[in-house]
């Protein structure tokens, strides 16, 4: 489970005196404690490692748009602390789809769905993230499936 890397991995840090990774580490937890709690009421709560993936996500997002905000503040030791988190975050996902693979995985649920505007995207995107969210970057997804229903 990626929770127990993640716990692994702060300990290995720590001892390490890694104190940017050990930082990067214990915002990771925060957010995933964070959700957790938020899911305290809800009627069903995701599969773990969805869970986790989906907060991960979510920060790596965050991030990247912290970047290009600093990039045109010309702050560039912010933008280098916000690559480095974002490093180490990325570093708990599981492996991402390639373009041609998210392609043909895109294809084949167009296929399934019988998908032929943009008016199915919705459909299409739904059973996108059901089956591929770990996997797949979805707001990449989301351009590209809008590219081929387009």
């Amino acid at each position: 489970m990626i929770r127990d890397d993640i716990k692994a991995a702060l300990v290995t840090a720590m001892k390490g005196g890694d104190k940017e990774r050990t930082a990067t580490i214990r915002l990771i937890q925060s957010a995933i404690k964070n959700r957790d709690i938020e899911l305290r009421t809800a009627a069903s709560a995701p599969d773990d490692d969805v869970l986790v993936t989906e907060v991960l996500q979510k920060m790596i997002k965050q991030r990247r748009e912290s970047i290009t905000m600093y990039e045109q503040g010309g702050r560039q030791e912010l933008t280098d602390q916000e690559k480095a988190e974002v490093a180490v975050i990325e570093g708990f996902l599981p492996a991402q789809m390639s373009e041609d693979e998210a392609n043909a995985a895109i294809d084949a649920i167009i296929a399934e769905v019988g998908a032929s505007s943009v008016k199915d995207m919705g459909k299409v995107m739904a059973v996108l993230k059901e089956r591929h969210a770990a996997s797949i970057d979805m707001s990449k997804a989301s351009g590209l499936v809008k590219g081929r229903l387009g």
